[in-house]
Protein backbone atom coordinates (compact mmCIF):
# COMPACT_ATOMS: atom_id res chain seq x y z
CA UNK A 1 0.00 0.00 0.00
CA UNK A 2 1.61 3.47 -1.37
CA UNK A 3 1.75 6.08 1.20
CA UNK A 4 -1.09 8.30 -0.55
CA UNK A 5 -3.66 5.47 0.24
CA UNK A 6 -2.39 4.88 3.51
CA UNK A 7 -3.14 8.80 3.91
CA UNK A 8 -6.58 8.50 2.38
CA UNK A 9 -7.20 5.81 4.51
CA UNK A 10 -6.49 7.97 7.01
CA UNK A 11 -8.96 10.58 5.87
CA UNK A 12 -11.75 8.84 5.16
CA UNK A 13 -11.01 7.53 9.03
CA UNK A 14 -12.09 10.67 10.24
CA UNK A 15 -15.84 9.88 9.83
CA UNK A 16 -16.57 12.98 7.58
CA UNK A 17 -18.36 12.80 4.17
CA UNK A 18 -15.72 13.46 1.25
CA UNK A 19 -16.77 13.78 -2.68
CA UNK A 20 -14.26 11.97 -5.58
CA UNK A 21 -13.06 15.71 -6.42
CA UNK A 22 -12.37 17.08 -3.27
CA UNK A 23 -10.25 14.21 -2.46
CA UNK A 24 -8.56 14.52 -6.22
CA UNK A 25 -7.81 17.82 -5.62
CA UNK A 26 -6.26 17.61 -1.72
CA UNK A 27 -3.87 14.92 -3.20
CA UNK A 28 -3.09 16.60 -6.23
CA UNK A 29 -4.14 13.40 -8.78
CA UNK A 30 -6.65 12.84 -11.32
CA UNK A 31 -10.52 11.71 -10.03
CA UNK A 32 -9.92 8.29 -11.87
CA UNK A 33 -6.56 8.06 -9.68
CA UNK A 34 -8.76 8.36 -6.25
CA UNK A 35 -11.30 5.93 -7.41
CA UNK A 36 -8.99 3.57 -8.41
CA UNK A 37 -7.20 4.04 -4.77
CA UNK A 38 -11.02 4.14 -3.26
CA UNK A 39 -11.70 0.21 -5.19
CA UNK A 40 -8.34 -0.87 -3.62
CA UNK A 41 -9.09 0.48 -0.05
CA UNK A 42 -12.80 -1.29 -0.44
CA UNK A 43 -10.94 -4.92 -1.55
CA UNK A 44 -8.33 -4.75 1.31
CA UNK A 45 -11.80 -4.40 3.84
CA UNK A 46 -11.96 -0.69 4.24
CA UNK A 47 -15.75 -0.73 4.74
CA UNK A 48 -16.61 2.31 2.50
CA UNK A 49 -20.34 4.10 2.39
CA UNK A 50 -21.03 5.88 -0.63
CA UNK A 51 -23.57 8.67 -1.53
CA UNK A 52 -24.87 9.30 -4.96
CA UNK A 53 -26.03 12.61 -5.98
CA UNK A 54 -25.20 16.28 -5.57
CA UNK A 55 -24.81 16.03 -2.10
CA UNK A 56 -23.08 12.79 -2.13
CA UNK A 57 -19.75 11.34 -1.41
CA UNK A 58 -17.58 8.71 0.26
CA UNK A 59 -17.33 8.11 4.06
CA UNK A 60 -16.00 4.89 6.44
CA UNK A 61 -18.30 2.67 8.40
CA UNK A 62 -17.88 2.12 11.79
CA UNK A 63 -15.72 -1.05 12.83
CA UNK A 64 -13.43 -0.46 9.92
CA UNK A 65 -10.13 -1.22 8.77
CA UNK A 66 -7.88 0.85 10.36
CA UNK A 67 -4.19 2.25 8.81
CA UNK A 68 -1.18 -0.27 9.01
CA UNK A 69 1.32 -0.52 12.13
CA UNK A 70 4.58 1.22 11.36
CA UNK A 71 7.11 -0.33 14.10
CA UNK A 72 10.03 -0.42 14.48
CA UNK A 73 12.06 -3.75 15.78
CA UNK A 74 12.03 -2.67 19.54
CA UNK A 75 8.11 -1.55 19.32
CA UNK A 76 6.96 -4.83 17.35
CA UNK A 77 8.89 -6.84 20.02
CA UNK A 78 7.10 -4.72 22.55
CA UNK A 79 3.71 -5.03 21.33
CA UNK A 80 4.32 -9.39 21.05
CA UNK A 81 5.17 -9.38 24.68
CA UNK A 82 2.07 -7.19 25.36
CA UNK A 83 -0.21 -9.57 23.56
CA UNK A 84 1.71 -13.04 25.21
CA UNK A 85 0.89 -11.39 28.57
CA UNK A 86 -2.97 -11.24 27.36
CA UNK A 87 -2.54 -15.27 26.35
CA UNK A 88 -4.03 -16.44 29.58
CA UNK A 89 -6.86 -13.48 30.53
CA UNK A 90 -9.66 -15.42 29.02
CA UNK A 91 -12.25 -13.34 27.03
CA UNK A 92 -10.45 -10.36 26.77
CA UNK A 93 -12.76 -7.59 25.02
CA UNK A 94 -12.62 -7.55 21.63
CA UNK A 95 -9.85 -10.06 22.19
CA UNK A 96 -9.72 -11.17 18.23
CA UNK A 97 -7.05 -8.87 17.30
CA UNK A 98 -4.82 -11.53 19.80
CA UNK A 99 -4.90 -14.06 16.65
CA UNK A 100 -5.67 -11.24 13.91
CA UNK A 101 -1.67 -9.43 14.84
CA UNK A 102 -0.43 -12.80 15.82
CA UNK A 103 -0.63 -14.54 12.69
CA UNK A 104 -1.22 -11.95 10.38
CA UNK A 105 1.17 -8.94 11.26
CA UNK A 106 3.73 -11.72 12.61
CA UNK A 107 3.41 -13.11 8.77
CA UNK A 108 4.54 -9.59 7.17
CA UNK A 109 7.55 -9.26 9.42
CA UNK A 110 11.56 -10.03 7.84
CA UNK A 111 12.93 -13.07 9.44
CA UNK A 112 14.49 -11.78 11.38
CA UNK A 113 12.51 -10.01 13.57
CA UNK A 114 10.30 -13.01 13.43
CA UNK A 115 13.47 -14.95 15.22
CA UNK A 116 13.57 -12.30 17.57
CA UNK A 117 9.91 -12.77 18.52
CA UNK A 118 10.41 -17.10 18.88
CA UNK A 119 13.64 -16.25 20.85
CA UNK A 120 11.63 -13.81 23.28
CA UNK A 121 9.08 -17.02 24.48
CA UNK A 122 12.04 -18.94 25.84
CA UNK A 123 13.57 -15.88 27.98
CA UNK A 124 9.95 -14.58 29.33
CA UNK A 125 7.18 -16.31 31.14
CA UNK A 126 3.81 -13.92 32.61
CA UNK A 127 2.49 -16.16 35.28
CA UNK A 128 -1.60 -15.43 35.44
CA UNK A 129 -3.97 -17.16 38.20
CA UNK A 130 -5.87 -19.67 35.37
CA UNK A 131 -9.38 -19.79 35.46
CA UNK A 132 -12.26 -21.52 33.42
CA UNK A 133 -15.00 -18.88 34.05
CA UNK A 134 -16.04 -17.72 30.69
CA UNK A 135 -17.16 -14.65 30.49
CA UNK A 136 -18.71 -14.22 26.87
CA UNK A 137 -20.33 -10.64 27.16
CA UNK A 138 -16.85 -8.58 27.65
CA UNK A 139 -16.97 -6.75 24.48
CA UNK A 140 -20.52 -5.62 24.78
CA UNK A 141 -20.67 -4.63 28.06
CA UNK A 142 -17.48 -2.31 27.46
CA UNK A 143 -19.42 -1.00 24.01
CA UNK A 144 -22.23 -0.18 26.54
CA UNK A 145 -20.25 1.47 29.22
CA UNK A 146 -18.30 3.49 26.35
CA UNK A 147 -21.67 4.81 25.13
CA UNK A 148 -23.37 5.14 28.28
CA UNK A 149 -25.84 2.58 27.53
CA UNK A 150 -28.20 0.56 29.27
CA UNK A 151 -28.72 -3.24 29.03
CA UNK A 152 -30.82 -6.04 29.47
CA UNK A 153 -29.40 -9.41 31.21
CA UNK A 154 -29.28 -12.73 32.71
CA UNK A 155 -28.04 -12.75 35.74
CA UNK A 156 -26.90 -16.06 37.94
CA UNK A 157 -26.53 -14.69 42.09
CA UNK A 158 -25.91 -16.71 45.18
CA UNK A 159 -29.94 -16.56 45.23
CA UNK A 160 -30.58 -17.72 42.17
CA UNK A 161 -30.97 -16.31 38.75
CA UNK A 162 -32.79 -12.89 37.66
CA UNK A 163 -33.63 -10.77 34.71
CA UNK A 164 -32.28 -7.11 35.68
CA UNK A 165 -31.13 -4.13 34.28
CA UNK A 166 -27.97 -2.04 34.42
CA UNK A 167 -25.97 0.42 33.28
CA UNK A 168 -22.12 -1.13 32.83
CA UNK A 169 -19.33 1.91 34.02
CA UNK A 170 -16.59 -0.73 33.06
CA UNK A 171 -14.53 -3.57 33.91
CA UNK A 172 -11.85 -4.94 35.26
CA UNK A 173 -9.61 -8.05 35.99
CA UNK A 174 -8.99 -9.32 39.06
CA UNK A 175 -7.68 -12.65 40.40
CA UNK A 176 -8.87 -14.39 37.66
CA UNK A 177 -12.33 -12.88 37.22
CA UNK A 178 -14.07 -9.84 34.96
CA UNK A 179 -15.40 -7.82 37.17
CA UNK A 180 -18.31 -5.47 36.11
CA UNK A 181 -19.63 -2.21 38.00
CA UNK A 182 -23.13 -1.43 37.00
CA UNK A 183 -25.30 1.45 37.82
CA UNK A 184 -28.75 -0.02 39.41
CA UNK A 185 -31.61 1.56 41.20
CA UNK A 186 -29.17 4.54 42.13
CA UNK A 187 -25.84 3.17 43.06
CA UNK A 188 -23.28 0.86 41.91
CA UNK A 189 -23.05 -2.85 42.36
CA UNK A 190 -20.46 -5.32 41.55
CA UNK A 191 -21.44 -8.20 38.93
CA UNK A 192 -18.86 -11.34 38.18
CA UNK A 193 -19.08 -11.54 34.49
CA UNK A 194 -18.77 -14.53 33.84
CA UNK A 195 -22.48 -14.93 35.97
CA UNK A 196 -24.16 -13.01 33.13
CA UNK A 197 -25.71 -15.78 31.04
CA UNK A 198 -27.38 -13.85 28.58
CA UNK A 199 -27.42 -9.69 27.58
CA UNK A 200 -28.50 -7.28 24.90
CA UNK A 201 -27.68 -3.79 24.85
CA UNK A 202 -30.51 -1.29 25.06
CA UNK A 203 -31.30 1.82 23.77
CA UNK A 204 -31.48 4.03 27.17
CA UNK A 205 -28.59 5.82 28.14
CA UNK A 206 -27.19 7.27 31.30
CA UNK A 207 -25.29 10.55 30.73
CA UNK A 208 -24.49 11.32 33.85
CA UNK A 209 -23.02 7.60 34.35
CA UNK A 210 -19.37 8.00 35.67
CA UNK A 211 -16.45 6.35 33.80
CA UNK A 212 -14.73 3.02 35.29
CA UNK A 213 -11.56 5.75 36.48
CA UNK A 214 -13.62 8.21 38.15
CA UNK A 215 -15.38 5.20 40.01
CA UNK A 216 -12.13 3.36 41.29
CA UNK A 217 -11.27 6.70 42.40
CA UNK A 218 -13.82 7.63 44.06
CA UNK A 219 -14.53 7.45 48.08
CA UNK A 220 -16.58 4.46 49.04
CA UNK A 221 -19.84 6.06 50.36
CA UNK A 222 -20.80 3.23 52.47
CA UNK A 223 -20.71 2.82 56.04
CA UNK A 224 -17.41 1.21 57.34
CA UNK A 225 -16.92 -0.48 60.71
CA UNK A 226 -13.47 0.54 62.27
CA UNK A 227 -11.16 -2.29 62.29
CA UNK A 228 -7.97 -3.19 62.74
CA UNK A 229 -5.35 -6.22 62.19
CA UNK A 230 -2.34 -7.46 63.33
CA UNK A 231 0.61 -9.19 60.80
CA UNK A 232 3.67 -11.01 61.59
CA UNK A 233 6.58 -9.49 59.80
CA UNK A 234 5.76 -12.71 57.27
CA UNK A 235 2.10 -11.65 56.98
CA UNK A 236 2.99 -7.78 56.52
CA UNK A 237 5.03 -8.86 52.97
CA UNK A 238 2.14 -11.15 52.07
CA UNK A 239 -0.62 -8.22 52.40
CA UNK A 240 1.79 -6.10 50.20
CA UNK A 241 0.18 -7.89 47.42
CA UNK A 242 -3.51 -7.39 48.54
CA UNK A 243 -5.15 -4.40 47.53
CA UNK A 244 -7.44 -3.96 50.78
CA UNK A 245 -3.88 -3.84 53.21
CA UNK A 246 -1.57 -2.25 51.18
CA UNK A 247 -1.62 0.65 53.80
CA UNK A 248 0.28 -1.89 56.23
CA UNK A 249 2.10 0.16 58.58
CA UNK A 250 4.49 -1.13 61.29
CA UNK A 251 2.67 -4.48 60.85
CA UNK A 252 -0.45 -3.49 61.11
CA UNK A 253 -3.42 -2.07 59.54
CA UNK A 254 -5.95 -0.16 60.71
CA UNK A 255 -9.26 1.15 58.30
CA UNK A 256 -12.74 1.12 57.42
CA UNK A 257 -14.55 -2.13 56.34
CA UNK A 258 -18.07 -2.05 55.02
CA UNK A 259 -20.47 -4.49 57.18
CA UNK A 260 -21.55 -6.19 53.56
CA UNK A 261 -17.78 -6.93 53.34
CA UNK A 262 -17.10 -8.73 56.28
CA UNK A 263 -17.57 -11.66 55.04
CA UNK A 264 -15.42 -11.05 52.05
CA UNK A 265 -12.73 -9.85 54.27
CA UNK A 266 -12.96 -12.70 56.74
CA UNK A 267 -12.30 -15.06 54.00
CA UNK A 268 -9.49 -13.12 52.79
CA UNK A 269 -8.18 -13.77 55.93
CA UNK A 270 -8.42 -17.35 56.05
CA UNK A 271 -5.31 -17.38 53.42
CA UNK A 272 -3.17 -15.86 56.20
CA UNK A 273 -3.84 -18.53 58.91
CA UNK A 274 -1.12 -17.18 61.95
CA UNK A 275 0.26 -14.70 59.74
CA UNK A 276 -2.53 -12.07 61.10
CA UNK A 277 -4.94 -12.01 63.94
CA UNK A 278 -7.86 -9.69 64.24
CA UNK A 279 -7.97 -7.10 66.74
CA UNK A 280 -11.32 -5.33 66.31
CA UNK A 281 -14.32 -5.77 65.07
CA UNK A 282 -15.45 -8.83 67.54
CA UNK A 283 -18.06 -9.73 64.47
CA UNK A 284 -14.72 -10.04 62.08
CA UNK A 285 -13.17 -11.79 64.68
CA UNK A 286 -15.68 -14.11 64.63
CA UNK A 287 -15.92 -14.80 61.47
CA UNK A 288 -12.50 -15.63 61.07
CA UNK A 289 -12.71 -18.03 64.27
CA UNK A 290 -15.75 -19.89 62.83
CA UNK A 291 -14.05 -20.28 59.28
CA UNK A 292 -10.71 -21.56 61.06
CA UNK A 293 -13.15 -23.40 62.70
CA UNK A 294 -14.86 -25.42 59.62
CA UNK A 295 -11.78 -25.76 57.86
CA UNK A 296 -10.28 -27.82 60.78
CA UNK A 297 -13.30 -29.77 61.73
CA UNK A 298 -12.33 -32.24 58.81
CA UNK A 299 -8.88 -33.03 60.19
CA UNK A 300 -10.56 -33.51 63.88
CA UNK A 301 -13.23 -36.06 62.46
CA UNK A 302 -9.95 -37.72 61.27
CA UNK A 303 -8.60 -37.92 64.23
CA UNK A 304 -11.17 -38.61 66.13
CA UNK A 305 -11.80 -42.02 63.81
CA UNK A 306 -7.88 -42.76 64.08
CA UNK A 307 -8.30 -42.54 67.55
CA UNK A 308 -11.55 -44.70 67.67
CA UNK A 309 -9.70 -47.56 65.50
CA UNK A 310 -6.83 -47.62 67.34
CA UNK A 311 -9.06 -48.25 70.93
CA UNK A 312 -10.82 -51.40 69.11
CA UNK A 313 -7.95 -53.06 67.96
CA UNK A 314 -6.84 -55.95 70.34
CA UNK A 315 -3.50 -55.55 71.75
CA UNK A 316 -0.51 -57.83 70.37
Amino acid sequence: MNERRIALMRILDSRKKYTARELAERFDVSVRTIQRDLDYLQQTGLPLYTETGPHGGYRALPNRLLPPLHLARDEALGLFLMLQLLEDIPDIPFGSVRGHVSEQYYAGLPQDVQDSIDQLKDYISFRMMPTHAESPYTSLILEAALNKRRVKMHYRSASGEKWTEVYPVGLYFDHGYWYMPAHSKDRIILYRSDRVIAMTMLEQTLPSLPTLREWMASDDSRQGIPSKIKFTAFGARLAESDPLFQNVSHQEWQGYIPLEELSYVSRLLLKYGPEAEVIYPEELRMRVRQLLQDSLNPYLKDAEADDEEKRLDPID
